[in-house]
């Protein structure tokens, strides 16, 4: 998988839709979910969206938000990954870019992030440890994590 670390001004807009239908299709259609899907972090000025192709194909994608967007710690959000891809190591090499870029990007920083409950053990196999009781968002159990900087 080839990997684009972008700004929102440095998307193309063949890119910025494919984002977003990705992001729509897994979440909204795929775990029957509406949710505020554009909710302005895609637009702020320090995001980042990694953007993981196979060939020309958006296979997968995450959002790294600066810290004090959504928590007071940078934070990673919307990881999708297209159906075809799963079971193959896509969201593993996704969240070890993503977890580069966020070091590289802030150094020294910890990372939260609102992860869905089904997924605590991948996440826990990448140092996140759990930093919440479990809640509902948008009719989906989630637990927030916490990764601290190294």
């Amino acid at each position: 998988m080839n990997c684009q670390c972008l700004t929102f001004s440095q998307l193309t807009t063949n890119q910025l839709y494919e984002l977003l239908k990705l992001r729509v299709d897994i979440f909204v259609v795929e775990q029957n979910c509406p949710y505020h899907e554009l909710d302005e972090h895609d637009r702020h000025p320090e995001t980042r969206h990694l953007l993981g192709y196979q060939g020309d194909q958006l296979v997968a994608y995450l959002r790294l938000l600066p810290p004090g967007c959504t928590y007071p710690q940078v934070s990673l959000g919307r990881v999708a990954v297209h159906q075809l891809m799963r079971g193959k190591g896509t969201s593993h090499a996704l969240l070890r870019q993503g977890i580069d870029h966020a070091g590289s990007i802030w150094p020294d920083q910890s990372i939260k992030i609102g992860a869905q409950s089904y997924l605590l053990d991948f996440y826990k196999n990448y140092g996140f440890k759990v930093a919440s009781e479990e809640y509902l968002e948008d009719g989906i159990p989630h637990i927030d994590m916490v990764r601290m900087a190294s």
